[in-house]
C-alpha cells in the first residue's frame, strides 16, 4: 500500500504550473486537429465499426457527459456483441484526462513525490494495456463490446467508409495495403483524437478558475470547507489517492495518482450477470490486478482486489461508480467511505446475524484491503471520520470539478 502524505500546496497551486492547463479551456474542436486526429474523430462516432452496427466509441463514452456513459444509462455494465445482448464485466470509465496517464508498472512512481513505489498506471480498471491505442484495439475486437472478430474486419469497414479518403490522406496511398499496419493506424488515429481534442481534457471547471485565481472562481463556504475535508488526512483524506497536485509531464489537478487500491466494495449481485453464485454464496469474483494474464497466481496474490484509482473530474455527473457499479449516486459513494467500518451493515448484507463485510473478495485476500483514512478499520459503532455536514460540503466541492462551468 502507498504511504500517503498531506500537502498544503494543493490548496492553491502556483500560477506558473497552470499556464498550459488553463490555456486549453477553449471548447470542443476549437483547435486544428492533425489528419490522424481528424480520422480518429470519424472513427470515434462510427457505429459501423461494431458487429451490431449500433455501437460506436461514443455510444458508451458520451461527449455530452464528459466521455463517460450517458446520463440516461444507469447499467452497471454495458451490452455489446452482435445483438447488443452480451454484458460486459466492468462499468465504463471516462475517457477524459487520460493524456498524462503513464504505462502500467508494479513499481510505479507516484506523482505525489513521496509515496512508496507501488502498482500504478495503465488503462482499463486493471491497467492491462499501456496506451489509448491499445485500449481502442481491445474494445474493437472484444466479443462483448464492438465485436469485430478480426483486425481485417475493422480495416475493411474503414476502407468502405465515407472517410476512407481522409484515412489515405493521413497514411498514404498504400494505407490499406497491409492489414496489420492499417489496423494499428486506426487505433493510433483514435488515440490522436483523444490526445489532441481539448474536449477530452478541457480544464474548464469552477475549480480550475479557483486554482487559477480567475474571475468567477470563488468557492462558496460549503465548497471551501469541502476542499478542506478533501485534503485533510484525518477526515476525507481523498487527496491521498485522488491527488490534486502537480503530476506527470507538467499536468496539474488530475485528481488521481493512477494507483491501485482494494477498498472492499460490497458485491453487485444484480447489475453484473457474470457475478455467479450458488445457494446465495459467490462462486466467481472479479479479482482485479491479480486476474491479469501477466500476474499469475499465487505470486500476485498481494494484488487481488486492487483496481485503478479514477480521476474525480466530472465525477458529479456520473451515475455508476467503481469497478463493479454497485453505487449509483455520489452521496452513496461518500457515505460508503464514511461508514464502511463504523456501520458495515449499511453497505453489506447480513446473514444469520453476521455482516458479510468485503463480500466481493474471497476472505483469504481481505488483508489487501485498504485501511488508511477514512477507511481506517475503526470498530463498528465508532464515530465516523466525517460529519453529515462535512459529507455535504465534500459533495459540494466535488461538484466544482465539473467541466463547462460558466461563471455568473
Amino acid at each position: 500500500m502507498y504511504s500517503k502524505f498531506f500537502n498544503l500546496q494543493c490548496f492553491k497551486l502556483p500560477a506558473l504550473l497552470l499556464t498550459g492547463m488553463m490555456g486549453m479551456v477553449s471548447g470542443v474542436n476549437a483547435q486544428t486537429l492533425s489528419l490522424a486526429a481528424q480520422v480518429g474523430e470519424k472513427l470515434f462516432f462510427d457505429t459501423n465499426l461494431s458487429s451490431s452496427g449500433q455501437m460506436a466509441c461514443s455510444t458508451c463514452h458520451d461527449p455530452n457527459n464528459h466521455y463517460a456513459q450517458p446520463v440516461s444509462n444507469t447499467l452497471a455494465v454495458q451490452l455489446g456483441g452482435p445483438n447488443l445482448k452480451l454484458p460486459g464485466s466492468r462499468p465504463v470509465p471516462t475517457l477524459t484526462y487520460k493524456d498524462n496517464n503513464p504505462p502500467y508498472s508494479d513499481l510505479a512512481t507516484n506523482p505525489d513525490g513521496v509515496s512508496t513505489n507501488a502498482p500504478g498506471g495503465g488503462f482499463f480498471w486493471d491497467g492491462r494495456v499501456d496506451t489509448l491505442a491499445d485500449q481502442a484495439a481491445a474494445v474493437l475486437l472484444n466479443p462483448v463490446e464492438m465485436d469485430n472478430g478480426s483486425q481485417a474486419n475493422v480495416v475493411s469497414k474503414v476502407q468502405a467508409a465515407s472517410y476512407a479518403s481522409l484515412f489515405i490522406e493521413a497514411y498514404g496511398s498504400n494505407a490499406f495495403a497491409d492489414t496489420t499496419t492499417a489496423f494499428n493506424n486506426i487505433t493510433v488515429a483514435l488515440q490522436a483524437y483523444q490526445l489532441e481534442d481539448t474536449s477530452f481534457h478541457p480544464y474548464s471547471s469552477k475549480y480550475d478558475l479557483y486554482i487559477g485565481n480567475k474571475i468567477g472562481g470563488n468557492l462558496t463556504a460549503s465548497e471551501a470547507n469541502g476542499l478542506a475535508v478533501f485534503m485533510d488526512p484525518n477526515r476525507g483524506n481523498c487527496n491521498a489517492c485522488h491527488f490534486a497536485g502537480a503530476g506527470f509531464n507538467g499536468s496539474v489537478g488530475l485528481f488521481t495518482d493512477f494507483s491501485y487500491e482494494a477498498i472492499g466494495l460490497p458485491r453487485n449481485t444484480t447489475g453484473i450477470p457474470g457475478n455467479k453464485s450458488l445457494l446465495g454464496l459467490a462462486t466467481s469474483y472479479d479479482m482485479g490486478l491479480c486476474s491479469r494474464s501477466d500476474h499469475p497466481m499465487p505470486a500476485s496474490s498481494q494484488y487481488c482486489g486492487m483496481f485503478k484509482t479514477p480521476t474525480l473530474r466530472n465525477v458529479a455527473t456520473r451515475n455508476v461508480f467503481f469497478h463493479n457499479g454497485q453505487f449509483k449516486t455520489l452521496s452513496d459513494v461518500l457515505n460508503f467511505y464514511n461508514t464502511r467500518d463504523t456501520s458495515p451493515q449499511n453497505s453489506y448484507p447480513t446473514v444469520n446475524g453476521v455482516v458479510q463485510k468485503f463480500n466481493d473478495l474471497p476472505s483469504r485476500y481481505h488483508g489487501n484491503i485498504d485501511t488508511q483514512m477514512p477507511l481506517d478499520g475503526r470498530a463498528p459503532g465508532s464515530s465516523t471520520p466525517m460529519t453529515a455536514q462535512e459529507l455535504l460540503d465534500l459533495e459540494a466541492f466535488l461538484n466544482t470539478l465539473t467541466d463547462g462551468y460558466v461563471a455568473p
